[in-house]
């Protein structure tokens, strides 16, 4: 299978300089408020329990013997920052509070850890124009908008240079442009309403058959995020790309889909029954919509392509705590800081993660296995690739 080319609450479009074809990588989710609501009544009526996580055990002031010997003087100088510092980010709070939490465990001194939540592609626009009026209050950047973050890395005096000690034990693949390194890996399923679709699909073939069958049924009730927006433009064309033969799949399945602008829209309405199923649907807001539904949602992840989005992380360039904003990145990439990730509904790739109710990359890996696996990459696509992509996805998608 070919590697190719996640999430804000909504995405907003970059046409003309999206992601493109990928590299091997290992490895969101702020569910809408009105999921929350909608399934409010299904947890009272005896829904799915989520699963206990076990204590994250952290070695308070303690780093990794393979860090640098002079380590303790960055801690040192975050120290002297005033124990603060401000994240922007595309994640929820449920996504941000195990690493928040244990960040602050780590290091004692961190008293204040600022947690604004933006669109993904919103966020890169926000610290460029604070910077152009004076400063922005911005340390670290957190997004999963692969053509965002390729955008703005390739301006001059946006990303602070910076090599974290992480990155020998997890592997180059992490480092997904200079200086911005993988938080999680997140997988694109199928997520589908079990009392309107009783057998799962398998796949984009398996769903095409499906839908085949029945067209009148399935009309408008399928949905699939708008390719119009980073997010959407991204996970489509990587599945295309990875997986020519999902054009077929995809010739049938389009014309009875309707696309959102976002995840949270997307599990709500497949919650309440208005759509049957979504495909290239988040594995990480989905995951605690099936542990809530009791049993009314369910996600697969495809057998003929599994797209694998990774969510960036970098430090802004005028970060003011910048000593702090690196011991922030270096824990979020430890083994400790990964399975906070984890714990907080996201894919962590990191080796040895594991444990009841946290999700991990190697648990696709079991389930489809490497070779069918679609890996996101983190690059510009030129603007005429980009139309004539969307140009002929659209036509399918509005016919």
């Amino acid at each position: 299978m070919a590697r190719s080319s996640h999430l804000g609450s909504r995405d907003v479009a970059a046409p003309g300089t999206t992601p493109g074809l990928a590299h091997p990588a290992r490895r969101r989710s702020a569910t809408a408020l009105g999921v929350v609501l909608a399934l409010g009544l299904l947890t009272a009526c005896g829904g799915g329990d989520k699963p206990a996580v076990a204590e994250n055990k952290i070695s308070t002031g303690k780093v990794p013997v393979y860090y640098p010997k002079d380590y303790n003087a960055l801690i040192a100088q975050a120290k002297k920052e005033g124990g603060k510092i401000t994240v922007y980010s595309n994640l929820g709070d449920e996504n941000m509070a195990p690493i928040v939490r244990d960040f602050k465990k780590k290091y004692d001194f961190i008293k204040t850890v600022s947690v604004n939540e933006l669109d993904s592609d919103e966020l890169f626009q926000k610290v460029l124009s604070e910077n152009a009026a004076g400063s922005s209050p911005a340390d670290v950047l957190i997004s999963s908008a692969a053509s965002a973050w390729a955008n703005f890395a390739q301006r001059e005096g946006t990303v602070m240079e910076y090599k974290t000690p992480e990155l020998a034990a997890l592997g180059n693949e992490a480092e997904l442009l200079p200086s911005v390194y993988s938080l999680s890996q997140d997988p694109m399923t199928i997520a589908y309403n079990t009392s309107l679709m009783e057998k799962p699909p398998t796949g984009m073939a398996d769903l095409a058959r499906i839908v085949s069958a029945d067209q009148g049924k399935f009309k408008n009730k399928v949905t699939v995020r708008d390719p119009e927006g980073s997010f959407g433009f991204s996970v489509t064309k990587a599945l295309t790309e990875g997986n020519p033969g999902a054009w077929d799949a995809l010739k049938t399945i389009l014309p009875l889909t309707r696309p959102e602008t976002s995840s949270g829209t997307q599990l709500e309405k497949i919650v309440s029954g208005e759509y049957t199923a979504g495909f290239l649907i988040s594995a990480s807001p989905a995951y605690p919509v099936v542990d809530d539904s009791a049993g009314l949602v369910k996600i697969v992840f495809p057998e003929d392509g599994t797209v694998v989005l990774p969510r960036g992380m970098g430090i802004s360039a005028e970060a003011p705590h910048p000593a702090t904003s690196k011991l922030f990145m270096d824990f979020a990439l430890s083994t400790e800081g990964q399975r906070a990730v984890a714990e907080g509904g996201l894919a962590s790739y990191r080796e040895g993660v594991k444990g009841r109710g946290l999700h991990t990359y190697q648990e696709v890996v079991d389930k489809v296995g490497e070779d069918k696996i679609i890996h996101v990459d983190y690059s510009a696509v030129a603007k005429n690739d980009a139309d004539a992509w969307l140009e002929r996805f659209n036509g399918l998608l509005k016919k």
